[in-house]
């Protein structure tokens, strides 16, 4: 009964985005113009207004979406059933282009980009070739020929920069996003959100510039710049809003971003400004069209506000000799993550506003009571905590202070993909070693409890610039020591470190021991909570967007006056816009107020949900080494050789499914998927095929 289900449910995802797609593609042409008015002037006379049938066809669609997505993997199998073959959408998701400046680029996305590009030349084309077949003069304008069909490209341009604003927020949300249907995790999509928004940007530069030649050549710049009218285009919101844009797109720059973090963080919250001040450019019809992303970030970011509170606080630190902290926080026991799952922190006593995502190196398979991450020393906000967790270590009392924390997430992946695969081989760089942490523990879990669904061989290659880093590995050690039942072959590089012949049980004896800090908890009692369930997620969407058209249809038949209201609707009004803003607001506001309610309803069932008592008995760091270690490689002062690797994991594999999945530096990935590029092209002779299926990870967005 679930299966069928889940297979209805899975028809009219597809039924949904292809109607959604489809839109996309009928709307620049003729005909659905004119069929487009002809619903518009009847849909005014109904108590839901035309407001109401742009939201039901533009705006409603990704809505649905979400909601049947939710309900969806929540029913879906967590993990897989068998391990699949060689399949088209297996092979479209290998490296197919390694470039130094488009990156890692599988064949998957690179139709998509394709398939995108081709959407965009479309609108433009179909845009344009009706303008210049109609050559309509522009208002008060005396354009020559030449000067109209710039003016028309430009203002054409603004409708290209109107469809990547359609799908910008979309791969940035966390708890409602849709993305996860397509198995793209949040880390993931970042890429595709900053690809979007240097395509919008570049496009509404374009569409003002091009505007604001016109209008130099015509010396009507100061005439028409500063206009603010009634109705139809409002240009000084378009200028506010292109420049707007412009900056948060500037300061983005990840030559600023790594930078001045506090500078691009605080700047890129004027998305409000740049998309308030573009209803008003665009009017209400335009915005509808981009209102899915807009109406689900508003729900996302208020639901991920709530989820944050009440804040919770650090159980205990484990300082590392390579200036890294382990950190382990309080999890609800019910509260179940899968491996590479990421949380969002705050430290309120750093700041109050930053937040910094983080991998999970803890498995709640392995540990119901509490999470651990581990942070790595590198920029401003790390260092600070580094040296209030180090000031504790110092101090000469027994029971540190309390240091409250705000936690998002988890968010990960829906299910435990990495078990389908007969092998795995895992590369990491650096502190890219923490997704790997919790996929060995979650692997070792399953093993304890007789589970034999897991991988029959892994490799781990980790590659550190020097042997204090190695340290790190402390949390995956009884994985390490008992090889024979884990049947996990560790390969671990030094780059910029020569030492004479040295066992890794050599090295890890010589390093400094790490010490553990055990804060108080007086200041917070409450665990980890995670974020909703999906299917209340799928009930918040459903209810906000209820809210929201019900709101809109009331303003528009009580506060608009008649005769404001247009006759037939052409042009938009600012007070139409203002509505929309209105009823989004309290829409969105009266949705978080009822998940408040039942949030806090459910923490005062479950009250403290740990103890001092509990954060005092937290693991301690047992540095226990033994012979078992010098099964493991370890090798000074050169890289890994990829090629060679793959080649012999390969031969020792046989024909088989190999899952590669690598965390690190960007030349790290793009070497790991050259080398599982071309050990996938060529078959070994007289034997099956073995298929290395690349999947890259991420530790810092």
């Amino acid at each position: 009964m679930v299966r069928l289900f889940l297979v209805i449910l899975k028809l009219l995802l597809i039924l949904i985005s292809a109607g959604w797609i489809s839109l996309w593609l009928l709307k620049p042409t003729e005909v659905w113009t004119r069929k487009w008015k002809g619903a518009e002037d009847k849909a005014t006379a109904t108590v839901f207004g035309y407001n109401g049938l742009d939201f039901a066809v533009y705006t409603f669609p990704i809505i649905a979406l979400a909601i049947i997505g939710f309900i969806y993997l929540e029913l879906k199998p967590k993990e897989p059933k068998m391990r699949p073959g060689r399949s088209s959408i297996t092979a479209l998701s290998s490296p197919l282009i390694i470039n130094r400046y488009l990156g890692i680029l599988s064949g998957i996305e690179i139709l998509a980009s394709s398939l995108f590009i081709i959407f965009l030349a479309w609108t433009f084309y179909a845009r344009i070739s009706n303008d210049f077949r109609k050559m309509t003069p522009v208002k008060s304008f005396k354009l020559t020929p030449w000067q109209y069909k710039m003016y028309r490209m430009a203002t054409r341009c603004g409708l290209l920069a109107e469809a990547c604003l359609a799908l910008l927020l979309l791969p940035i949300l966390r708890g409602m996003s849709i993305f996860r249907l397509l198995g793209i995790q949040f880390e993931a999509s970042v890429s595709y959100h900053i690809c979007l928004g240097t395509a919008m940007i570049f496009f509404a530069t374009l569409h003002g510039t091009g505007t604001l030649f016109i209008w130099g050549i015509k010396h009507r710049i100061q005439d028409e710049m500063w206009k603010w009218q009634k109705t139809g285009r409002i240009y000084l919101a378009g200028e506010i809003a292109l420049i707007t844009g412009l900056v948060i797109w500037i300061t983005a720059l990840p030559q600023i971003r790594r930078k001045w973090f506090q500078t691009f963080y605080y700047t890129h919250h004027l998305y409000i400004v740049f998309l308030v001040f573009f209803l008003f450019h665009g009017g209400d019809r335009h915005f509808y069209m981009v209102f899915p992303g807009v109406f689900l970030f508003a729900l996302d970011k208020l639901l991920r506000i709530i989820q944050s509170r009440p804040e919770t606080c650090i159980l205990s630190a484990r300082v590392f000799p390579s200036k890294a902290i382990e950190l382990t926080l309080p999890n609800d026991p019910r509260l179940k993550y899968t491996p590479t799952s990421v949380i969002f922190l705050k430290v309120p006593s750093i700041s109050k506003f930053q937040w910094h995502p983080f991998s999970i190196t803890s498995s709640s398979s392995v540990n119901e009571q509490a999470l651990s991450i581990i942070i790595k020393c590198e920029g401003q906000w790390t260092s600070s905590l580094y040296n209030q967790i180090h000031a504790e270590k110092d101090s000469e009392s027994d029971l540190r202070k309390c240091i409250p924390i705000a936690i998002e997430g988890p968010y990960g992946p829906t299910s435990l993909h990495f078990l389908r695969y007969d092998h795995l081989l895992l590369v990491a760089g650096g502190i890219g070693l923490t997704p790997f942490l919790s996929i060995l523990q979650e692997i070792g879990s399953k093993l304890n409890n007789g589970r034999n669904r897991y991988p029959a061989q892994i490799q781990f290659i980790y590659t550190v610039k020097n042997s204090q880093e190695i340290c790190l590995l402390d949390p995956i050690l009884p994985q390490l020591l008992d090889i024979e039942q884990f049947h996990i072959k560790l390969k671990v590089f030094v780059t910029r470190e020569n030492q004479p012949s040295t066992s890794l049980r050599e090295v890890l004896r010589d390093l400094p021991d790490m010490q553990i800090i055990n804060f108080s908890t007086t200041c917070s009692s409450y665990a980890t909570h995670g974020p909703q369930n999906l299917p209340w997620m799928a009930a918040i969407a459903m209810f906000s967007s209820v809210i929201f058209l019900l709101l809109l249809s009331f303003f528009n038949h009580f506060i608009v006056p008649p005769s404001k209201k247009p006759s037939r609707p052409k042009n938009s009004t600012s007070m139409i816009d203002l509505l929309l803003i209105c009823s989004f607001f309290v829409a969105v506001v009266f949705s978080a107020l009822v998940v408040v309610i039942i949030r806090w309803k459910r923490l005062r069932q479950e009250f403290p949900l740990f103890s001092d008592k509990q954060s005092q008995s937290m693991k301690q760091s047992s540095h226990e080494v033994n012979r078992a270690l010098d099964e493991h490689e370890i090798h000074f002062g050169g890289r890994p050789n990829f090629q060679d690797i793959f080649s012999n994991f390969k031969n020792e594999c046989g024909g088989s499914e190999i899952g590669v999945l690598v965390c690190g530096p960007e030349t790290m990935k793009k070497n790991v998927a050259s080398a599982c590029k071309l050990n996938s092209q060529v078959p070994g002779m007289n034997s099956r095929k073995t298929n290395f299926c690349f999947h890259s990870l991420n530790f810092t967005l």
